[in-house]
């Protein structure tokens, strides 16, 4: 491979990192053409993108950026591909359901919401971690839930002592 095109493959992949800080560093080795076609269409309709990639020039990309990405370092052994999406927990969950039919990809590492995952036995917890989203709406939900509780205990039929009180209190104003 020429010096250029390896400085355009890492400007690329500095380019992909930038863009999508969510990645998963998986071993998809061992795979015929026909498993890697279902990995990459699994990968497609779950917004998910799938780049194989070569480990040395990866480590050089991965050497620039913050000391956990560096940390992704040591797993760069063998066949690697790289898993990019929005939400964080999307590759974790594909890797599970994929591996019960396919026996691939195996979770190598993750960088995830700028944190460093490092190994397979991680991705049970990976799995768990909620997207922007999803924290959004368990906020909300918690910030209604007193509201709710006050606004039913007035509108029910035992809270008649509490309208009086509010209505006593109006009263007097």
């Amino acid at each position: 491979m020429k010096k250029e095109l390896k400085g355009q493959i890492i400007e690329q992949l500095t380019a992909q990192l930038e863009a999508t800080p969510n990645f998963y560093v998986t071993d998809i080795n061992g795979l015929n053409a026909e498993k890697t076609s279902a990995l990459r269409r699994a990968c497609f309709e779950k917004g998910i993108k799938l780049l194989v990639v070569k480990n040395t020039l990866l480590e050089k990309v991965l050497e620039k950026g913050t000391e956990d990405q560096k940390s992704l370092c040591s797993t760069l052994k063998g066949s690697t591909a790289l898993m990019f999406a929005e939400a964080p927990n999307a590759p974790a969950k594909l890797i599970k359901e994929i591996q019960s039919t396919l026996g691939k990809p195996e979770l190598k590492a993750a960088y995830v919401q700028e944190c460093a995952y490092v190994g397979a036995e991680n991705l049970e917890a990976l799995i768990n971690i909620k997207s922007h989203d999803e924290l959004i709406g368990d906020i909300v939900g918690l910030l209604q839930s007193p509201a709710r509780n006050v606004i039913s205990a007035l509108t029910n039929a035992g809270g008649g002592k509490i309208a009086g009180v509010v209505k006593t209190l109006s009263d007097k104003e």
